[in-house]
């Protein structure tokens, strides 16, 4: 039974993984055709280089990635704190509403925020650019740090804050020195979560950007009418892999404080 699942396990893993393998050959192919290998090249990649154009919307996801996982952390961390301050009633009331909503009714509706907040408010309907992106990409971000951070305020021992207190703390001191420690894990773990959520989305971005600032992403689904430029292959391998070595530190981060609480539970 065990060998069953091993062997469905490894077929799961090929075909999650064999369209990436395919891109990743494709990277390297001479031709134009995925189908069939003309011999190996670099050329893709300084081809890649060498568009100003996409390297340049490449810079802006990873601008637009980077605001939105900083200011999503602060604000999900902050949340969850709250959240967990909650007693009663209101907290089982927050709890119970779905944090997380489908991508594309997330998208159509701040669309209509923005064009409403536009007419009526700045009076004008140019209003897509960077900050809807940034507030768009804020709001999606959001609900991954706060369930990121909730399991570690819900590990921590509320009694560290009133012994750091009796040790001459005040709260604020207390809260950097003791609290904040042990919901780091948590905390850059929701980020690096964020930062990627944020760098390859398509469906909120499609529908809050504008001309003034596009993502990859957005850019990218304008090549799908069309013959796909062999830079592409490129570019979308060393973001496959951009994404991959964050997902493992982020496994590693979590691994590291796993074996540090089963440490804790053994000292005790």
């Amino acid at each position: 039974m065990k060998r069953l699942g091993r062997i469905w396990t490894v077929i799961v893993y090929l075909f999650l993984y064999a369209p990436m393998f395919i891109l990743f050959i494709g990277s390297f192919n001479d031709g134009k055709d995925l189908s069939e290998f003309e011999g190996f090249t670099l050329g893709n990649y300084a081809d890649l280089f060498r568009n100003s154009h996409l390297v340049g919307l490449l810079g802006n996801s990873v601008l637009l990635a980077l605001c939105s996982a900083v200011l999503a952390t602060l604000l999900g961390t902050l949340a969850a704190l709250g959240i967990k301050a909650m007693r009663g009633r209101l907290r089982r009331l927050v709890m119970s509403l779905p944090l997380v909503n489908p991508e594309i009714v997330t998208g159509v509706s701040l669309a209509l925020l923005f064009v409403f907040i536009g007419r009526r408010m700045l009076s004008t309907e140019n209003v897509f650019g960077f900050a809807t992106l940034l507030i768009a990409h804020v709001t999606f971000c959001l609900p991954y740090v706060i369930l990121s951070v909730m399991p570690k305020l819900h590990q921590l021992d509320p009694s560290l804050m009133d012994a750091a207190q009796d040790l001459g703390c005040t709260p604020l001191k207390g809260f950097f020195k003791v609290v904040l420690p042990e919901l780091t894990p948590g905390i850059v773990s929701g980020a690096i979560m964020a930062f990627t959520m944020s760098l390859d989305d398509f469906v909120i971005s499609y529908f809050v950007y504008g001309p003034r600032f596009a993502t990859l992403p957005v850019e990218i689904y304008t090549y799908t009418r069309k013959q796909v430029p062999p830079s592409l292959y490129a570019m979308f391998t060393l973001m496959f892999f951009l994404i991959l070595i964050v997902m493992a530190a982020m496994n590693i981060i979590q691994a590291r404080d796993e074996r540090k609480q089963q440490k804790r539970i053994k000292n005790a």
